[in-house]
């Protein structure tokens, strides 16, 4: 799995497609950090997410942590329906303060 890398108006955007699960979570970490280290307006585009567990959450949390720390301003974006339901199951949406769009489904 990689991180497709692009640049838009003085903002890196970061594309993750796939699992975001213990499976690819260190391997994706050495693709992230290099970006968190550099101040900046980052950008992680989550909407090609198929999976978000323990293991790609702890990511998610290590690289808002390490943008701060590095002086870069991190967003998290077009959240996928797998992202939206561990965000909502851990009520994490306020921590990392991006705004959300939840679909308005209707169960019978």
């Amino acid at each position: 799995m990689t991180i497709r890398v692009e640049s838009k108006n003085g903002m890196t955007l970061l594309h993750i497609e796939g699992e975001l699960s213990i499976y690819t979570a260190a391997e994706l970490k050495s693709q992230l950090l290099p970006h968190l280290a550099r101040a900046g307006e980052l950008e992680i585009d989550l909407s090609r997410v198929s999976e978000l567990d323990g293991a790609g959450l702890q990511l998610l949390l290590l690289a808002k942590r390490e943008a701060a720390h590095g002086g870069a301003t991190l967003r998290l974006a077009r959240h996928s329906p797998a992202v939206l339901e561990v965000f909502d199951l851990c009520n994490l949406a306020a921590y990392f303060g991006d705004p959300l769009v939840i679909s308005n489904s209707t169960s019978n």
